[in-house]
């Protein structure tokens, strides 16, 4: 079981990277996203997951680990709210310049730089 949810973080990590490095601003806030779904896992297991227990203290005599479960809340609505911000950035960016490429340029295609030569 630990393999597979380590591989899950390890798949989103992998994605999220690949997605930040386009050029283009709908990728990069879907790899923003899939990186803060991987944070949000790895505080989940940072918390030792554990099933049938009791969530808050003193009603059992074992119980599950309230931090990671209120940091991972905290980081949702953070995650949220930062997706928002960079989504209208990027709709202001694309009003702005025409485009929606992260450095501004639009990359200019093999065939019209052989045609311009």
């Amino acid at each position: 079981m630990e393999l597979l949810y380590a591989s899950c973080v390890g798949v989103l990590v992998t994605c999220g990277i690949f997605l930040l490095l386009k050029a283009r601003t709908f990728p990069v806030v879907l790899g923003l996203t899939m990186l803060s779904y991987a944070v949000n896992l790895f505080l989940f297991s940072a918390g030792r997951l554990t099933i049938n227990k009791a969530v808050v203290l003193g009603t059992s005599s074992d119980y599950a680990d309230p931090l990671p479960q209120a940091l991972v809340l905290t980081a949702i609505v953070i995650g949220f709210a930062m997706t928002a911000f960079v989504v209208i950035l990027a709709i202001r960016g694309r009003a702005d310049l025409g485009n929606d490429h992260v450095d501004g340029h639009i990359p200019e295609l093999s065939a019209n730089k052989k045609e311009q030569s």
